[in-house]
């Protein structure tokens, strides 16, 4: 227990949760080996810390350390940048290029968001694992590398590889050694200290007198489910300290600062047999499922409006903005003006040109998904005249994403 104090001390890590300690404690123990460890807990809990203390406890200590966001590379040139490549192996490689698993020869390597690597180099890494050789882009050389490697994801790596998105063997190759990172919320005995400590270090920066909750406001801090998790703790000890206009903060000026839950996340979800390959694939797509469910919500809305200015105003019935031939429409406004807060009654209504033939038909517009989200791509295609790039921007999706979608879709450019 000693031995991990002096860790919690050395790294300024703050909590005494058995979850945490736990994690330390198998950090500590394998720090002294090659084993290839893998780091897995959500957003914000701090796993880089982790792949820190390991390389500073262990016996390559003194040669170089490296940490490798794997989802901020672009796939093009991820190769390249972990393995090198030759002059001429590709467009604007004017020189040959060493990469980081020749350069940190020795040391270890950090791979951060593992989960979002492709395939084809999740095959390069996987012989680097097993052989510890590697080949430059664009080289037949074989060459050798002593690096160990820690890797680590907020991902279900198992999941994915159900799915196909990340490789079987790598999986377990990479998962020798497991320590998961528990959440801010899995270990609430820890968020007063962590946030104290916070309040503390920023009072100095800021030179300003460090702030204290009531025990409603501590209550209210303890038992926020925190989704950033330590990051977003100490952005809101960062925000408190900079504007609290009262150093003793109340419940009701402490909630002024914890972020309102996202509409999003009361929205329905689909179950996992009826997304394409599972939540894995929901997840990544869910953001154009949430703009599709907004602009449904904004057409049902206007047409409410459109219909209720009519109760009110017969007469706009008879302007060419409302004529449409003969088409009867049922609608309930939300409220009557003569009895506000009480819903009326479902009335027919009849707006129809008196030349033509009183004759309607009841069309009722699909609610799949699918169709909506195939329209909403072919119009973000329309709008942007093909350019998938900017499509996907638009969509708030990858362009990996949308050109799946296209193909899933049958969708002709």
């Amino acid at each position: 227990m000693d031995n991990i104090q002096s860790i919690k001390n050395r790294f300024g890590i703050i909590g005494n949760s058995q979850a945490l300690n736990y994690a330390l404690q198998v950090a500590a123990q394998v720090s002294n080996t090659d084993l290839t460890v893998l780091i897995t807990g959500e957003s914000g809990v701090g796993k880089e810390v982790f792949s820190q203390i390991i390389h500073a406890l262990s016996a390559r200590k003194h040669n170089p350390f490296i940490a490798v966001n794997c989802g901020a590379i672009p796939e093009g040139t991820i190769d390249s940048e972990l393995f090198g490549h030759e002059k001429g192996s590709f467009t604007g490689a004017v020189d040959s290029r060493k990469g980081y698993f020749e350069t940190v020869n020795g040391g270890t390597i950090f791979l951060d968001e593992i989960g979002e690597m492709p395939l084809g180099t999740q095959a390069r890494l996987l012989r680097v694992l097993e052989a510890g050789e590697y080949i430059r882009v664009g080289s037949s050389k074989v060459q050798k590398t002593d690096v160990r490697v820690i890797a680590a994801t907020n991902r279900d790596l198992l999941e994915n590889t159900q799915s196909g998105k990340f490789r079987e063997d790598l999986y377990y190759r990479l998962n020798t050694v497991p320590i998961r990172v528990p959440a801010l919320r899995d270990r609430k005995e820890d968020i007063p200290m962590l946030f104290r400590k916070f309040c503390v270090d920023f009072a100095e920066r800021y030179k300003t007198t460090s702030i204290q909750l009531d025990d409603e406001a501590r209550d209210m801090l303890v038992n926020y489910t925190w989704p950033g998790n330590v990051r977003e703790l100490k952005n809101i000890a960062e925000q408190i300290s900079v504007l609290a206009t009262d150093k003793h903060v109340t419940a009701t000026e402490f909630r002024r600062f914890l972020p309102e839950q996202p509409v999003m996340n009361r929205l329905p979800m689909l179950a996992p047999a009826q997304s394409q390959g599972g939540n894995g694939d929901f997840a990544s797509e869910r953001d154009i499922l949430y703009k599709l469910f907004f602009d449904m919500k904004k057409d049902v809305t206007e047409l409410k409006k459109m219909f209720f200015d009519i109760l009110q105003n017969p007469s706009m019935a008879n302007t060419p903005a409302f004529q449409d031939g003969g088409v009867m429409h049922n609608f309930a406004p939300a409220e009557t003006p003569a009895s506000p807060g009480i819903m009326a009654p479902a009335q027919p209504y009849i707006i129809q040109d008196s030349n033509k033939i009183d004759h309607h038909e009841e069309v009722e517009e699909t609610l799949s998904i699918a169709d909506k989200e195939k329209e909403l791509i072919e119009k973000a295609l329309k709008k942007h005249k093909g350019k998938r790039k900017d499509a996907a921007l638009d969509l708030g999706i990858s362009e990996r994403t949308l050109y799946r979608k296209l193909k899933e879709y049958n969708i002709n450019e």
